[in-house]
């Protein structure tokens, strides 16, 4: 149930030496075709890393034939030399790739995706015979092990997988933290064995991504090497309708996102903000990430505290259409707050569970939208205190 779950790939996942840790920290999956269409989508911070402006040039030529990433440095911030780096790479894999397995591809043909530290240039002597032996492993079922060489401080592999009659969608996602609207501190390699043209996987892509990874905000940081990539093989010679491809699409990022949102570093909650009765959907989601990113409401639930007063000042500081008299919140199914003011005694909302969910109801209109977030905890500004020591 991973991305070598359709037909037409094949993935790897070895130990490179980049980690100090030793764990595997090169992936490779590669397309086999008989269709090599592709999409993307990247982070929207404008410092980027470079292989995420290699790879948006590599999207632009619409055939994508493989895709390599590496743990244990983001190779971001890191100039001009960077930015050969990530070339290099792509040249190499695509070399390895024409002599032992015999394929005609060129290194314009291969997307390169980075994580870890940033600032610091990649261990090249390490990373290519890394690939070398990403080459050589590439498997059929080989779809966890790539999954695992993306980790960084990611505690569990993240796989998915929707099955439709005939063909599916599958995918792998490495992500804990950084994790923020305008995607996250995550690489997503999405394959279907469904035929599709680019700009039909396009369409799919961006409108799953917008109601799922875009709607994730664990601290509300947003990373440089945000890289979403989906990639269509056509082996199972079925060309689902636009709105079939992005139902299953959306299945998929949805999955993985909520397994991202789940892993948080630190968390201890896994809390769904709700927003409903919006005069908008931009209302909607504007209010929900401005409660999701609020230090306070965080706080809060990491306290085990439903302090509804912390979430009605979060929403006061949007530009959503609202009357303050009209709000009601409920935390857990218990309505704390109705028309602006106290409702339930709070002392009722069981927070014991991880699972947490948030109702606003603004009572402006139809339009809702979700945002899915957690707590911050001690061990969160521990773990990212320490990360580059």
């Amino acid at each position: 149930m991973t991305v070598t779950h359709p037909k037409g790939f094949k993935a790897s996942g070895v130990a490179a030496g980049l980690k100090a840790s030793g764990n595997p920290d090169v992936a490779l999956v590669v397309n086999d075709g008989p269709d090599y269409t592709a999409a993307a989508v990247f982070t929207g911070n404008r410092v980027k890393a470079a292989p995420v402006l290699w790879s948006q040039q590599v999207l632009k030529g619409g055939v994508v034939r493989a895709v390599v990433l590496n743990s244990g440095g983001a190779n971001a911030c890191t100039g001009s030399q960077g930015f050969r780096d990530t070339h290099s790479t792509a040249e190499h894999t695509a070399s390895v790739l024409r002599s032992t397995k015999k394929l005609m591809i060129g290194p314009g043909d291969i997307a390169v995706c980075s994580t870890g530290l940033i600032g610091e240039l990649l261990p090249m002597g390490k990373l290519l015979p890394g690939v070398n032996a990403a080459v050589k492993a590439l498997a059929a079922d080989g779809g966890p092990r790539a999954a695992e060489a993306i980790m960084t401080t990611d505690t569990v592999a993240k796989n998915a997988v929707a099955q439709r009659e005939g063909w599916s969608v599958g995918g792998i996602a490495k992500g804990a933290g950084m994790l923020a609207p305008a995607l996250a501190t995550m690489l997503v390699v999405i394959t279907t064995d469904a035929s599709a043209d680019n700009e039909t996987l396009d369409a799919a892509l961006r409108a799953a991504t917008r109601v799922t990874f875009d709607r994730i905000d664990a601290d509300g940081c947003m990373s440089t090497n945000d890289t979403v990539l989906l990639m269509a093989s056509g082996a199972s010679d079925r060309q689902p309708t636009l709105a079939e491809l992005t139902a299953a699409v959306t299945e998929v990022c949805h999955d993985l996102a909520q397994q991202l949102i789940a892993d948080a570093e630190g968390a201890t909650k896994h809390i769904a903000i709700e927003v409903a009765g919006a005069a908008s959907e931009a209302d909607a989601v504007q209010v929900g990430r401005t409660v999701a990113g609020n230090n306070l409401v965080k706080t809060a639930f990491f306290g085990n505290d439903p302090n509804w007063g912390r979430i009605l000042a979060a929403v006061g500081t949007t530009t959503a259409a609202f009357e303050p008299d009209r709000i009601d919140v409920a935390i857990n199914g218990v309505w704390v707050c109705k028309n602006g003011a106290a409702a339930e005694d709070r002392a009722k909302v069981d927070l014991s569970q991880r699972d947490v969910r948030v109702t606003i109801n603004l009572r402006e209109g139809e339009m809702s939208a979700t945002i899915w977030t957690t707590d911050l905890s001690h061990a969160y500004v521990h773990e990212n205190s320490a990360y580059s020591s």
